[in-house]
């Protein structure tokens, strides 16, 4: 299934800050930790706690959040099914950096471990 032009368009003009909360709600409830996500995002994104906070009191889009990453070169080994989308079949690239995200959120709260999560070739 392919994201349409719409769903695109949404996730560009979302704001992280809004995402945010969820992905910590999402982790604690699992077991997880704040600090663990946001290993996860710098690993992503290269964004440390201070961006993190600072992207999140700018309340930028999604298209500004990945336009100041500087995207892991590991990237793309995050492969699988996110929200009933196939990652590595996503054309759009901010709609698959973003599934990238949701993705390394969804296994950090499912109990993978680090190490996995965390891709190395």
């Amino acid at each position: 299934m392919q994201p349409t032009p719409e769903h695109n368009e949404r996730m560009a003009i979302l704001t992280f800050a809004s995402v945010y909360p969820h992905y910590v709600t999402k982790v604690e409830k699992k077991g997880r930790t704040k600090e663990e996500l946001h290993q996860v995002i710098e690993w992503l994104t290269g964004f440390d706690d201070n961006k993190i906070q600072e992207l999140i009191h700018r309340e930028v889009t999604f298209k500004d959040f990945f336009n100041e990453a500087i995207l892991n070169p590991n990237a793309h080994l995050i492969t699988g099914v996110i929200c009933g989308y196939r990652i590595e079949e996503i054309e759009n690239t901010l709609t698959k950096q973003v599934r990238y995200l949701d993705k390394l959120v969804d296994e950090l709260a499912r109990g993978k471990k680090m190490e996995k999560i965390l891709r190395s070739e």
